[in-house]
């Protein structure tokens, strides 16, 4: 293929100049907000997405934009070509940094071979790969068949708003696509994910006693919360060492690591865990999980409040699979269902939990659910429905299956690897005929919403070469 020789040339000559384009994209903080009419998804992801539709238009791409709910890179096929489209999906938004970092979350610097930052895997890191990929086609004279589309989303991490109004408003969706957003070799399914909230109402008037003012931890249910804080106060104002005494016995016991500080009459209790993504929870620690197994020894005012962290130990606590909680549901194709507690707030009246759930592929948001009616309401609690993202899968012999699956074992010599069922959510689902493909190779460790993310130059080099090949044999289908 002389032109793919040419291609990967010309990707190697626009080495240095994909770089600084990533680094300016990083140094964008970029977390998803509901902001208002000019900016929906907040400044930070604004400027994000205009950054990039400003690269596009210096490199003489085409650009669609939907409102600023998302738009289009555009690659148009060549005179007499189909006119059918082919997609590349991707974010622009990331979760929140947190804390714990060794380096500045948003430097986008360059150390010893890496660029470092929050979205350089996930998602702006192969964002920049695709991109630049389609950007060396074009420069290499490449008249496509079909015509290319590079679709920038820009609300992945949150509720997919964006995306849904920018295919209710684009002239024709893609026939086929795939998202540089999981791992290669490919994606073949992705099990079925719900966000919910389950929330209970404190109804009963507490006696005198200890009071839990607050609690409040994790930013998103899609992340493993690295850090929760809990407020108590004794109206009595005897003091609070015996409080200081167990937090220091806690933290010898679980090794982990607990503080706790007076904030002008009542005593604040933080506690830190370790994040890693949603959909693999197993790889961090559950600050909130932590935090209630604390709280779990004492006796509050409150026999509400003291009913519900009771409830938390016994049916959630740190259990990945919905074991207490009435939906441990597996299958053959996919495995165990996956739970993540991502966010908490408690307070006098109420408290509420956002959770994060991924379910296996031959079941449904609705079982999943009814498993959990028939342990919550023994304690009084609801549930409170979100968005359900349905499974997709597709089969090994599917043509998009073998297409990518051929690309990823020719570059990189893997000829026995096989296409993967995961747990994580892609914007695969948002159209047909669409996969996850890339961007993390099986080596690499996994640090998307995790803490110092990064991503290699090698790797970044190899991933922007792949894509140029699995971008010209579907856009030549």
């Amino acid at each position: 293929m002389e032109l793919l020789e040419k291609v990967n040339a010309k990707i190697e000559e626009n080495k240095t100049k994909m770089l600084a384009d990533l680094s300016e994209l990083i140094r964008i903080p970029s977390v998803a907000k509901e902001n208002g009419v000019n900016a929906p998804y907040g400044e930070g992801v604004n400027k994000a997405y205009h950054t990039m539709l400003r690269m596009a238009e210096e490199a003489g791409f085409e650009t669609w934009n939907a409102d600023d709910h998302g738009g289009h890179v555009e690659f148009p096929a060549a005179e007499g070509g189909s006119d059918e489209v082919i997609g590349i999906l991707g974010h622009l938004d990331v979760v929140p940094e947190g804390g714990g970092w060794d380096f500045d979350p948003y430097s986008g610097d360059i150390v010893d071979g890496n660029i470092l930052g929050r979205g350089t895997t996930d998602d702006k890191g192969p964002v920049m790969a695709a991109f630049y990929a389609m950007k060396a086609l074009k420069e290499c004279g490449y008249a496509p068949k079909r015509g290319i589309r590079m679709i920038l989303g820009l609300d992945e991490e949150t509720n997919w708003n964006g995306m849904d109004y920018y295919m209710s408003h684009v002239d024709k969706v893609p026939v086929c696509g795939f998202t540089p957003d999981a791992d290669f070799p490919v994606i073949r399914g992705e099990m079925g994910i719900i966000t919910f909230k389950i929330a209970r109402k404190f109804l009963r008037a507490p006696e005198k006693g200890l009071e839990l003012s607050s609690i409040v931890g994790g930013t998103v249910p899609n992340a493993v919360p690295d850090e929760a804080t809990a407020v108590i106060y004794d109206p009595e104002g005897r003091g609070y060492d015996d409080i200081k005494e167990k937090v220091a016995a806690f933290r010898e016991a679980n090794h982990c690591k607990i503080n706790c500080r007076g904030v002008g009459k009542s005593l604040r209790i933080t506690v830190n865990g370790v994040p890693a993504h949603g959909s693999q929870p197993q790889l961090g620690l559950n600050a909130i999980s932590l935090l209630m197994k604390f709280l779990g020894g004492f006796n509050f005012a409150s026999d509400d409040v003291n009913d519900f962290i009771g409830f938390y130990n016994d049916c959630l606590g740190f259990d990945f699979h919905g074991e207490r909680i009435g939906c441990a549901f597996e299958d053959e194709t996919s495995g165990k269902l996956i739970l993540n507690v991502g966010k908490i707030e408690l307070g006098k009246q109420s408290a509420e939990l956002a959770i994060n759930i991924r379910y296996p592929i031959t079941f449904s948001d609705e079982a999943v659910y009814s498993g959990m009616m028939t342990v919550l309401d023994k304690y009084g609690i609801g549930i409170i429905k979100g968005r359900d993202q349905r499974p997709i899968c597709f089969e090994e012999d599917h043509p998009l299956i073998e297409i990518l699956m051929d690309v990823y074992r020719r570059h990189t010599g893997e000829v026995d690897a096989k296409p993967l069922i995961c747990s994580g959510g892609t914007y695969a689902r948002a159209m047909d005929n669409a996969v996850a493909f890339g961007a993390r190779f099986p080596e690499q460790p996994r640090l998307e919403h995790q803490r110092n993310e990064l991503v290699s130059i090698e790797n970044l080099m190899r991933m922007t070469k792949i894509y140029a090949e699995a971008i010209y044999r579907l856009a030549e289908q």
